[in-house]
């Protein structure tokens, strides 16, 4: 038996939402896993290369675990464990579409996408539920996990006991996201090195100000107010110093018609930023000149929203 699932990136923190907001976008990991007949071979874990992906993606997807260490196994290992069984013979095959290391949902990407091809082999023994709280042990927090299995935009708190509360939003159609993606990698682990355990209080309320703010802006589709809310002092200023160019881009961004906001996507050093559509071009172009200037190449796209999260496309 052979399924397979396709599971979108995602953009998140979205400014004041640190660990507990993201969206889905467009760009997609598919994740392969096959039952095999052999005995003994264990779990055999393949990554294919994608021509359209930058060298220094492929150089990275190189040096990836594919032993007991991946974060793939360790997904599939803990799902079998859920129901009291050991995993045993199975390939599984990672088709990379999303960019590594930019801030964009890799790794929980190809997480959910195994978690939900092993459910599916097993005869779907966990719900939705268990698959938020499972794929958010191994990932760490679910503000990726959660838009990645459930589409659109998602707000998501880890609980005490371990489960994922969560709620979708709508996003207002007419404010685009466009994606800046640059040549260079900036790994989690360094990205939220440089993040105090501890702030000032008067941070933390800030951001939970902006935090509501942000939320009532989506619902009432208040662009003065959004504006506002997009502001943070819990990552990004923290992050700014290892994201050339993030500095400058937000300032050149600032009076450009129809500019409602530039942030930070996830531990970056991708950039996400929304706007009206009617001067697109306009802000794609000052990204590109002012990242040009420093000697930085980048894949900007404007995408829509991927409502759909997570979902099966073979199972056979």
């Amino acid at each position: 038996m052979k399924v397979s699932v396709k599971v979108p990136a995602t953009s998140a923190n979205m400014g004041p939402g640190f660990d507990c907001l993201g969206i889905a976008l467009p760009i997609y990991n598919t994740v392969t896993i096959e039952e095999t007949v052999l005995p003994g071979t264990g779990i055999e874990i393949n990554i294919l290369k994608d021509d359209e992906l930058q060298e220094l993606d492929n150089l990275i997807m190189e040096n990836i675990p594919k032993d007991e260490n991946s974060i793939v196994y360790k997904a599939v290992e803990l799902l079998y464990n859920y129901i009291g069984q050991t995993p045993s013979e199975l390939k599984i095959n990672i088709q990379s579409q999303i960019p590594i290391a930019r801030g964009l949902g890799s790794s929980a990407a190809v997480i959910v996408g195994a978690l939900m091809a092993a459910n599916e082999l097993l005869g779907k023994p966990a719900d939705e539920a268990a698959l938020l709280s499972i794929a958010t042990e191994v990932e760490g927090h679910p503000d990726n996990i959660a838009p990645a299995i459930l589409g659109g935009m998602v707000m998501s708190s880890q609980e005490e006991d371990g489960s994922i509360l969560y709620r979708k939003i709508d996003w207002p159609e007419d404010w685009m996201l466009t994606i800046c993606i640059p040549d260079f990698e900036l790994a989690t682990e360094i990205s939220r090195s440089v993040i105090p355990k501890e702030v000032p209080l008067s941070d933390a309320v800030f951001n939970l100000k902006r935090s509501a703010m942000f939320i009532q802006a989506i619902h009432t589709h208040d662009e003065e107010l959004l504006k506002v809310a997009l502001h943070d002092k819990l990552h990004q200023p923290y992050r700014m110093k290892l994201v050339s160019g993030l500095k400058e881009i937000i300032e050149a961004l600032q009076h450009e018609e129809g500019y409602l906001g530039c942030v930070l996507s996830g531990a970056g050093p991708s950039i996400l930023v929304i706007s009206k559509q009617d001067n697109l071009d306009r802000i794609k172009s000052v990204v590109k000149e002012t990242w040009n200037n420093l000697n930085v190449n980048a894949d900007i796209r404007t995408l829509k929203v991927e409502q759909n999260g997570a979902e099966i496309i073979e199972n056979q």
